[in-house]
């Protein structure tokens, strides 16, 4: 008897074969194998003509969704239904969570087997897993299935119906979501505050002081905090829309005088310690990860995005590494608790062990998914050192083994210590905390969003002290301070408030994210998430025309009805109808509001604090002004964002279109004006004006640190001269050469034939002074390896270097497994092939004979399309159209098993 057992990826497939029985044969659907329509060129024939067509759900006859087959999965359905013929029967392996339910219905519509179907579930990649799974398979849930149809579908009428409005109103390429667009509301609503922010400012008093006696030795530091009695004002007295004290807050705000008149009037005083407080406190570690806390925990501790967090951790499920990483939930199962404990035993001693095995309970209501948290897989847990990882997979795996490992320890004690001392009528405070006991602390400390939070995580030891002691003065300071606004999101505080307002799924967080990145609602500066131009654009028409939809709480609702559903607890038929066709649905509200909205209106983000307008335009951002009876419009630089700007600068885009760009002076050595200009990508100089002559006159991006106002004419010309000759390398005669590119400033070698070696200059390192000697420390320092493009992963593994032209040959997995890459060329890796076991012979190998089998190939095409003229574009019409064919009866089949 042969079992055929389907999972999604090529990974998961190597790793779960190697612990089912020999007469098994598993393959990989590729994620799903059918989903609703994504151009108008995927729409059968039979239905183009449907007002529904381009929704790809028939809201004419109960919401119906068309499904078809994606082009690049006609081949792998094909492979699998040939693969079904010689099974005598089928496993559904995909994961445990609504999106893997769903995978495994599709895949039972498309296959229609004849042979008896087992759905096995799993959440973690190990053998004794896999056995229990296997005596343990139910049959496909229907009701997970019908949870994330709905939800596909409620996601494909708000993205679908809205987007052409956007387009229309606003520009081309924009897109509308159900959780999208509420997640960039709370962008733009945090820069709505931080632009409204009134900055406040307060001094302070900082003493450093130096305990007298036998015992009581050491310095430690105090701050002012009363003043006659009276509360000294600090940054959480004052009103952040107006920068001044809170109404009826009766505290003594100091300036600058009065700080230096009171430090001047305290130096020289007796200080005394008035009182001194110990206060026993104990600190229990987090829970074990969910989805949404790794992908904050990665975010803020590794710098990962949400998307690269579940890309990594994708891999390391895949890989028999970890649990399921798709779950709501933070139960550890009895096996996991007793693995942990285990780890803290041999690792720290029974000491630091939780009195008694420590389990959590999951708060969310709507938690489903997989049964239990994120933790290391198997019975024992593999120290991050046993795995042999690498790289990020390694980072997240520690941060994993780590955070279920401390789960299971004890508690951590600690002291916090307050002392008050007194001077004159001046109070001030000194803070100090004691770690008694470490606890789960020797082995995890949970990331802020904020980083004044984490120094509060410190230890502060402080003299032992009591009341009465007199301790000297060594240093008194006044300190200024200014209010600051409040912080703008990272992915890991978004992710944090989408879960606590219920909006969306953790595990749909890091796409979203990644969408509002991918379409121009936001950037990501030093880990904070900006929104841009045309996300206020945006968020103002739905927030006028459709508030519901960027209502946090209306979507939190819909939400919980999604759960609903998926419990059986709701219907989700009237749901749709009542949501699309009502009186007050979607489909009524936009026919309604396409009219009234203008599309001029919509295209304008108006600021208070500014007289000018901001347009969004075809190519991009604009300012509009009026100049007495004249408009004068002026492109906003691509990386500017509303934060950005401000009168100030506004005045200055505009008076370089009407009044021409700043002189920074005359060149020394061609007597042509030197400009300093601001365009689409920043700041810029330029030599000279544009001429017939003379149509593209030199250029020059000003590096970092380098900005107009701090632009000296020296600068300028250096900067205009790039590229510099630094000289010739004493190994190759080759021209060694610095400038700056898109990427930066960088130094290059000329190697001839070989090419050209660039290399980025350190931030110490100055493009227009840096040294010949310089440069070839730069070039000889190791270069780091190579990405196939930009939205490729790490390499899993680096063979070396090969022998023809020095270029890297390393691992890598793709969408259809391992392969070895060399330039351009990419070979697939044998199955059952290792990556600890691939040695760069044998890449070399695969290599030469990929790149002789695609010379083979493309000399057979040429020699076919000279005989055969057209004859190839006809036989791909006929499979096309039979394709559509077979699309067409899936859909069909779907609706009678509905």
């Amino acid at each position: 008897m042969s079992t055929l057992v389907i999972v999604e990826s090529p990974t998961k497939a190597r790793t779960i074969r190697n612990y089912l029985p020999r007469d098994f044969r598993v393959e990989a659907s590729m994620g799903h194998v059918r989903d609703l329509p994504q151009s108008a060129t995927d729409i059968p024939a039979n239905v183009k003509g449907e007002k529904w067509a381009q929704l790809g759900v028939n809201v004419e006859s109960d919401f119906e969704p068309l499904y078809v087959i994606p082009k690049d999965k006609k081949k792998i359905v094909t492979q699998l239904k040939e693969a079904l013929k010689s099974a005598d029967e089928l496993v559904l392996a995909t994961d445990e969570d609504r999106e893997g339910e769903s995978i495994s219905w599709h895949l039972l519509q498309l296959l229609q087997p004849k042979v008896p179907v087992k759905r096995m579930v799993f959440h973690e990649i190990t053998q004794d897993a896999i056995r229990k799974a296997l005596k343990n398979c139910r049959t496909v849930d229907e009701q997970l299935v019908r949870a994330q149809e709905t939800r596909r579908i409620l996601d494909r009428l708000v993205g679908y119906t809205l987007s052409p409005l956007l387009w229309k109103k606003i520009a081309k390429g924009l897109s509308a979501g159900r959780v999208q667009s509420v997640a960039v509301r709370l962008l733009v609503n945090r820069e709505r505050q931080r632009r409204a922010f009134r900055q406040g400012s307060y001094w302070d008093l900082k003493a450093t002081l130096e305990a007298k006696g036998k015992e009581a030795k050491g310095e430690f530091e105090a701050k002012l905090t009363t003043l006659a009695g009276t509360k000294v004002a600090n940054g959480s007295d004052f009103d952040p829309d107006t920068g001044q004290i809170v109404a009826g807050r009766n505290v003594v705000l100091l300036n600058e005088t009065q700080a230096r008149e009171l430090l001047e009037r305290l130096t020289g005083k007796p200080w005394t310690v008035t009182d001194l407080e110990e206060r026993p406190t104990t600190r229990k570690p987090a829970p074990p990860f969910t989805t949404s806390t790794l992908q904050q925990e990665s975010n803020r501790k590794l710098r990962l995005s949400a998307r690269d967090t579940m890309r990594v951790a994708q891999n390391l499920y895949e890989q028999g590494y970890i649990t399921y990483m798709r779950t709501d939930s933070v139960h550890l199962s009895e096996q996991a608790i007793a693995a942990a404990r285990s780890c803290v035993e041999q690792m720290y001693g029974k000491n630091y062990l939780s009195p008694q095995p420590r389990q959590y309970s999951t708060k969310s209501k709507g938690a489903q998914e997989a049964h239990e948290a994120i933790r290391p897989a198997g019975s024992s847990f593999r120290t991050p050192k046993e795995t042999g990882l690498s790289g990020r997979e390694f980072d997240l795996y520690d941060l994993i083994w780590k955070r279920t490992v401390a789960t299971q320890m004890a508690d951590s004690r600690q002291t916090q210590v307050i002392v008050q001392l007194q001077v004159e009528d001046a109070g001030f405070r000194s803070s100090g905390k004691r770690i008694d006991f470490p606890g789960f602390l020797r082995a995890y400390v949970e990331g802020y969003d904020d980083p004044e939070a984490a120094l509060e995580d410190r230890e502060v030891i402080l003299p032992p002290l009591k009341k009465g002691d007199r301790p000297d003065c060594k240093n008194l300071e006044a300190i200024g301070h200014e209010t600051q606004p409040p912080a703008r999101y990272t992915e890991a505080s978004l992710v944090k408030t989408l879960e606590s307002e219920g909006i969306g799924r953790p595990s749909t967080y890091a796409s979203i994210i990644g969408t509002i990145v991918d379409r121009g609602y936001a950037q990501i500066v030093s880990n904070a998430l900006v929104p841009t131009f045309t996300a206020f654009a945006v968020t103002a028409l739905l927030e006028q025309h459709f508030p519901d939809l960027v209502d946090p709480s209306f979507t939190s609702k819909m939400e919980q009805t999604l759960d609903d559903i998926a419990t059986g607890e709701a219907a989700w038929l009237p749901y749709l109808r009542k949501f699309y066709s009502g009186d007050a649905g979607l489909e009524t509200l936009v026919k309604a509001r396409e009219s009234q909205i203008e599309a001029n209106v919509a295209r304008t983000v108006a600021f208070d604090d500014l007289e000018a307008k901001v347009r969004i335009g075809s190519y991009g951002p604009y300012i509009e002004a009026q100049n007495g009876s004249d408009t004068v419009t002026a492109s906003i630089p691509k990386d500017w964002t509303p934060a950005d700007l401000d009168a100030e600068l506004v005045e200055k885009l505009l008076k370089q279109k009407t009044e021409g760009p700043d002189k920074v002076g005359i060149h020394p050595e061609t007597g042509e004006p030197i400009y300093v200009k601001i365009g689409p990508h920043g700041p810029y100089v330029q030599l000279g004006e544009k001429t017939e002559d003379k149509p593209k006159p030199k250029q020059a991006s000003l590096p970092k640190g380098v900005t107009p106002d701090n632009l000296t004419l020296e600068t300028a010309v250096g900067l205009l001269s790039l590229p510099r000759l630094l000289g010739t390398h004493p190994a190759t005669g080759g021209k060694i050469q610095a400038s700056i590119g898109p990427y930066g400033p960088y130094v290059v070698h000329d190697q001839g034939k070989e090419g050209k070696d660039y290399r980025s200059l350190k931030v110490s390192d100055n493009v227009l002074t840096v040294t010949l000697e310089r440069a070839l420390e730069i070039l000889a320092e190791p270069k780091k390896g190579r990405r196939t493009s930009s939205k490729s992963k790490s390499a899993l593994r680096e063979l070396g270097a090969h022998p023809g032209d020095g270029e890297p040959v390393n691992i890598f997995e793709g969408p259809y497994g391992l392969y070895v890459k060399h330039g351009k060329t990419n070979a697939g890796l044998p199955e059952g092939q290792k990556v600890e076991d691939m040695t760069l012979d044998k890449a070399l190998e695969l290599l030469a004979s990929k790149e002789s089998s695609a010379k083979k190939s493309t000399k057979r095409k040429s020699t076919k399309a000279s005989a055969n003229g057209n004859g190839t574009a006809t036989t791909a019409k006929k499979k096309t159209a039979s394709s559509t064919r077979k699309t067409t009866t899936a859909s069909k089949s779907k609706t009678k098993t509905s």
